[in-house]
């Protein structure tokens, strides 16, 4: 959106956070984010201001236009179709704002200005901040640690339609909550077709089988970045078995300090965040939103350590290993091998024209970012690309 302001150099309003969604946070923009330094940090791009102002109200006879722009659409479609609404309106309220820019074919200051908003403008509010990096601090204190982002969580299931290791009840209470919310459009899912797509998060315990086979051993320390399991600690039991060292905010913070976070799923998720970004190795199960932004950070940061796996190859291996057709050590085998280059290392974004959807987010692997040339071939020309994949 920032981005946007500032190509039809436009005055940007503060966003304002959904709070219908199934999560129900009551939390604000400034709950979660530092609002006057993203305000001021962005002063010389664009102008932001916190609300709305009184003029533009509708008791004075404005009435904005409230619409969703088209999802990944490029700079002519703002400029010839969405920069004419505004003599008319005045005011544009996009009532939905997820994924609505190109990942690709824009000019090189305006994703320069993404990168500039996502890396430096947007920080987390000074509780947050302070909290998390407390977090990291312990986690630290006791050697290089694994942030694994186990999105094995109620809404999620619900919404991919994905019951993989969940018991009759469990998979009806599912489907019930994805027809209770009428924005989850997709409603009558197979899910042995979706995980064979590999659209599914791993299970807790194909995770343990994974993570051993791609050589972590059982002292291992693995921070559990994400909210409550479905299932809970039954679920939860062959990972803890396989790696005993495994912790969650709530295991090393105060219940008091975490009290001002209860019920505000963004702000507990701002903490695992902070971790996620800091981790030795950061292991998403999903690559849903947080999984992508936090790959991000973790390349601009110097592409640090992200084990990208590879979920549809997993699980052909994971059922040929479970059905006997191959052994622990040729399945161990296998999964090295098809993650050896899906470390987070330098690469190009994959760019898959008319399919906007199945390519390399921008915010995922932000390439303009991290060289120096504007075309990029070198992607370890930025001074933010210090350390190495594979430390």
């Amino acid at each position: 959106m920032v981005a946007i302001a500032r190509l039809l150099n436009l005055t940007l309003v503060v966003p304002e956070l959904d709070k219908k969604s199934f999560w129900a946070d009551p939390s604000n923009f400034d709950d979660i984010f530092n609002a006057r330094h993203f305000i001021n940090s962005l002063r010389d791009e664009v102008r932001i201001i916190k609300r709305l102002p009184k003029r533009y109200h509708m008791k004075y006879g404005y009435q904005p236009l409230e619409m969703p722009p088209i999802s990944w659409s490029n700079e002519k479609y703002y400029l010839e179709q969405i920069f004419p609404l505004l003599s008319k309106h005045k005011v544009l309220h996009f009532n939905k704002t997820d994924a609505r820019l190109a990942n690709n074919g824009l000019p090189l200051e305006l994703q320069r200005l993404r990168c500039r908003v996502n890396f430096q403008a947007l920080k987390f509010t000074p509780q947050i901040e302070t909290l998390g990096h407390k977090l990291v601090r312990i986690l630290q204190a006791k050697g290089p640690f694994v942030a694994l982002h186990l999105r094995y969580e109620m809404d999620m299931l619900a919404f991919s339609g994905c019951t993989q290791g969940c018991t009759l009840e469990e998979a009806e209470e599912l489907k019930h909550m994805r027809y209770a919310f009428p924005w989850w459009r997709e409603k009558e899912i197979v899910s042995e077709e979706r995980r064979s797509q590999g659209l599914c998060p791993l299970t807790p315990e194909e995770t343990a089988l994974v993570l051993q086979s791609l050589g972590f051993s059982k002292e291992t320390p693995i921070y559990i970045a994400s909210g409550e399991i479905y299932g809970s600690e039954r679920r939860l039991a062959a990972l803890r078995a396989a790696f005993p060292r495994i912790v969650k905010k709530e295991m090393l913070l105060d219940p008091e300090e975490l009290k001002q976070f209860h019920n505000h799923s963004s702000q507990m998720a701002a903490l695992d965040f902070i971790v996620s970004v800091a981790s030795h190795t950061f292991i998403p199960t999903y690559d849903g939103n947080m999984a992508k932004l936090v790959e991000g950070h973790r390349r601009y940061l110097g592409f640090k350590r992200t084990i990208l796996l590879d979920r549809q190859k997993l699980v052909e291996l994971l059922d040929l290993h479970q059905n006997g057709t191959i052994t622990r050590d040729e399945f161990k085998s296998s999964v090295r091998k098809v993650h050896e280059k899906r470390m987070g290392q330098p690469a190009h974004r994959r760019v898959i024209p008319d399919k906007p959807k199945e390519e390399d987010y921008f915010y995922s692997n932000p390439q303009e970012c991290l060289c120096g040339a504007p075309n990029c071939d070198d992607l370890r020309g930025s001074g933010h690309a210090n350390s190495t994949a594979g430390e």
